[in-house]
C-alpha cells in the first residue's frame, strides 16, 4: 500500500528536520512542495533527497498559496498509484504519530478521514488564545452549517487522509481557493460526489517556531467560498 504525506513548506528551516524524521518513521512517503523560502528550507531538503528515495521534493517560484501546493501534489501522487494521501502542515502543529489512526478509519470504508479539533464537544488545541478558539469554532459551525455538513465538526482541519478515489473524482483543475477555504471546498466537493466522511480526533499544536500564515484575507476568503459552494456547487 503506497502512502504519501503532501508537505506544503514556506520558510520552515526550523521544523523541516524534525518533521521530516517524524513523518518517515511511519514508513509513508513524502512529497514537499516548497514555495520559494527565503531562509533555506529547500537547501535542507535537497540534503535528504540523496539519502532517501522516499523524500521528493518539487521547488515552486514564488509564494502561490496553500490550495495550489495541494492540487499539485494530490496530482502527483494519482500520477505515481498512491492509495493514501495525507495533507499535514510542516510546523509541527499535526502529530505524524496519528497516521496509523487514520488508516485503520479509511480501512474501516471511509474515503476521507478528517483529523479533528472538535470532536464530542471537547476543544483539543495547545497554544490558542481566545479569540482563534472563537473564530475556528465558528468558522466551523457556519460552514457546516450552510453546507449540511452538520455531522461533521471540522471542515477547516488541514490534517486529513484521501482515498485515491476521491482526487480521482474531484475535478482538481477547478480548485482554486486557499487556506480555510481550501479545505472546506475538498471536503464539500468529496461530500457531493457520495464519498464516505468522518473523523478521528487529534491534538492540534500552536507552531513554537515560524510564523503563523493565517490572515484577514483567508478567512474573509472561506467566509465567502461557502456561498458560492452552496450554490454553486
Amino acid at each position: 500500500m503506497k502512502i504519501l504525506v503532501v508537505l506544503p513548506t514556506y520558510n520552515e528551516a526550523e521544523n523541516i528536520e524534525k518533521i521530516i524524521s517524524l513523518i518517515r518513521k511511519r514508513s509513508v512517503d513524502i512529497l514537499i512542495i516548497d514555495d520559494n523560502s527565503n531562509d533555506g528550507t529547500s537547501e535542507i531538503i535537497k540534503k535528504y533527497l540523496t539519502k532517501d528515495d522516499k523524500i521528493n521534493l518539487i521547488q515552486r517560484p514564488a509564494k502561490l498559496g496553500l490550495g495550489t501546493a495541494y492540487v499539485t501534489g494530490f496530482k502527483w501522487a494519482l500520477q505515481r498509484d498512491y492509495q493514501y494521501v495525507f495533507e499535514m502542515d510542516a510546523d509541527l502543529s499535526h502529530d505524524p504519530s496519528d497516521i496509523p489512526r487514520f488508516i485503520g478509519k479509511c480501512e474501516e470504508g471511509y474515503d476521507l478521514v478528517i483529523g479533528s479539533r472538535y470532536t464530542h464537544g471537547t476543544i483539543s488545541v495547545v497554544g490558542w488564545d481566545f479569540r482563534r478558539l472563537l473564530l475556528s469554532k465558528f468558522a466551523n459551525k457556519y460552514a457546516t452549517t450552510i453546507l449540511g455538513l452538520s455531522f461533521l465538526t471540522d471542515v477547516t482541519s488541514g490534517y486529513r487522509c484521501y482515498r485515491r478515489t476521491v482526487l480521482e473524482s474531484i475535478e482538481l483543475d477547478k480548485i482554486k481557493s486557499n487556506g480555510y477555504a481550501f479545505q472546506i471546498e475538498m471536503v464539500y466537493k468529496a461530500f457531493k460526489k457520495g464519498f464516505r466522511i468522518s473523523e478521528i480526533p487529534i491534538i492540534f499544536y500552536e507552531r513554537n517556531s515560524g510564523s503563523s500564515k493565517m490572515d484577514k484575507k483567508i478567512v474573509r476568503e472561506a467566509a465567502l467560498m461557502v456561498w458560492r459552494l452552496r450554490f454553486g456547487g
